[in-house]
């Protein structure tokens, strides 16, 4: 395999949804196979010899990541999804956006009690949305072993709402 450099394959976006904000976007890595398969094994490389027990991830990219992710580390997937779209019966959590709330779900039977789990995302910007979905895993009774991203924009201070946890991020903006 070649040396890859993975900023190489994320799109950096001006103005993007928004004026003012420089978006970065991830779709090119995710078109090269080889790229992919290197960021997720960027994302997972302080985790392989822990013993994770389960991989949660908060839709929708966060599943792009994790499901492949829990795979290679052979624990089980679990998805956090935004409020009213699992089926069976569900622990949730509200937290603040910048404008009201949001609420995130996850399945009541989706995590074993002490299991330890591993948290992925894409990115980290403000910190809110991986916060709450860490609180959920806790109140389902899982541990939070560590929480992993591909892009962390540090600018943002998205640890400090994190702080607690083992944070890693394979790039930084």
């Amino acid at each position: 395999m070649t040396k890859i450099n993975l900023s190489e394959h994320i799109r950096s976006i001006p103005d993007w949804p928004k004026k003012g904000i420089l978006f970065r976007d991830i779709t090119p890595l995710l078109g090269n196979p080889e790229a992919f398969i290197l960021a997720i094994d960027a994302i997972i490389e302080p985790y392989k010899n822990k013993r994770i027990d389960f991989v949660a991830a908060v839709e929708a990219r966060g599943f792009i990541f994790g499901s492949i992710a829990a795979a290679k580390l052979n624990a089980g997937f679990v998805p956090i999804r935004k409020k009213g779209k699992l089926p069976y019966k569900t622990q949730t959590v509200s937290y603040d956006l910048e404008y009201g709330t949001d609420t995130l779900e996850i399945h009541t039977d989706g995590i074993k009690k002490d299991a330890k789990v591993l948290m992925i995302d894409d990115l980290l910007a403000t910190g809110g949305t991986m916060a709450a979905a860490c609180r959920l895993v806790e109140k389902t009774g899982g541990i939070v072993e560590g929480i992993a991203f591909l892009i962390e924009l540090a600018d943002l201070n998205g640890r400090e709402k994190i702080k607690k946890h083992n944070v890693s991020a394979v790039l930084k903006y």
